[in-house]
């Protein structure tokens, strides 16, 4: 699997997913990101960070609460947000830096 870095430096639009296996809001969400996959396609790329399992990255994006999302383009932060959103928002959130 790539690396972390190499991923959100890439030239594709990366939406990463800050989630815990034990947080409600974070369950709802799998559903929404997979419908998101599927309606913008290649256009995107979604990675989901469990932050139980991956700690020091966790800190180091200063995750505070799950889920957080945060929007990268050639490794810049070009938004963020906690907790979960529906399908229509979050598509205009993306949307709005292809």
């Amino acid at each position: 699997m790539e690396k972390f870095n190499e991923i959100i430096n890439g030239g594709q639009l990366t939406l990463v997913d800050f989630f815990a296996t034990w947080c409600g809001p974070c369950k709802m969400m799998h559903s929404v990101l997979e419908q998101l996959k599927d309606e913008m396609g290649e256009s995107i790329r979604i990675i989901k960070v469990d932050v139980d399992k991956n700690e020091k990255l966790s800190e180091n994006y200063r995750i505070q609460s799950v889920p957080t999302m945060i929007l990268f383009r050639s490794g810049e932060i070009v938004w963020r947000q906690s907790g979960a959103l529906q399908l229509g928002d979050l598509k205009r959130v993306v949307s709005s830096f292809m």
